[in-house]
């Protein structure tokens, strides 16, 4: 399966009806190969959409002291 996504994800329109048959003669199940595509377009999507708009991860310092403030107060402001 990770093989699929994988090529899901960098080369789409390399991908055939073969592959699909490939994972379930290895014995995954529709319902999983549904599941890791779903799942992995969706990652695919907000990472590509991400980068379109330059959103910015906050660094270390940051994460470190939003989670000292939820510790210390929760979510209320």
């Amino acid at each position: 399966m990770l093989g699929f996504i994988e090529k899901m994800t960098l080369q789409p329109e390399s991908l055939t009806v073969d592959d699909a048959v490939k994972l379930r003669e290895a014995g995954i199940s529709k319902e999983a190969m549904k599941d890791a595509i779903g799942i992995s377009f969706m990652f695919n999507l907000m990472d590509r959409l991400a980068d379109s708009f330059k959103y910015y991860n906050p660094d270390d310092e940051f994460h470190r002291k939003t989670g000292v403030f939820l510790l210390k107060r929760g979510y209320k402001m």
